[in-house]
């Protein structure tokens, strides 16, 4: 609040006492803020090697599959399979299934990963 000090028209405005306790305050509310950071940053480490895992398991699973696009496509020109290409086919077939979750979850874990790239354009300049 403001109190006159004597002269006419200047008034003069005190500083409350409490003036250091805000700026301990300030120190103390601005205290989260780097715990908010770290907790940011291990999300995204964790997030890259969630990104990591589901690459080598998307890896994985194409090396399982296999090249079967050829035989899924004499498949669907009509062509009758036999033998050993008709096991290759049902093996890749049911190994397709996998294939599908793996590259959903890698699209998942790169999309969560994106920002790894702020962070690192940050600290690899």
């Amino acid at each position: 609040m403001a109190k006159s000090n004597g002269a006419k028209g200047e008034t003069s405005t005190q500083e409350p006492a409490v003036a250091s306790n805000t700026e301990d305050t300030v120190t103390v509310q601005d205290a989260p803020e780097p715990v908010e950071d770290v907790q940011d940053i291990d999300n995204i480490l964790n997030s890259l090697k969630a990104l990591l895992s589901s690459v080598e398991k998307l890896q994985k699973v194409r090396q399982e599959v296999g090249d079967i696009k050829p035989l899924v496509q004499r498949m669907l020109d009509g062509e009758l399979l036999a033998g050993e290409e008709l096991e290759s086919l049902k093996a890749g077939v049911s190994g397709l299934v996998r294939l599908v979750k793996a590259y959903s979850d890698h699209q998942a874990a790169l999309t969560k990963a994106q920002p790894a790239r702020n962070l690192l354009d940050e600290i690899l300049k």
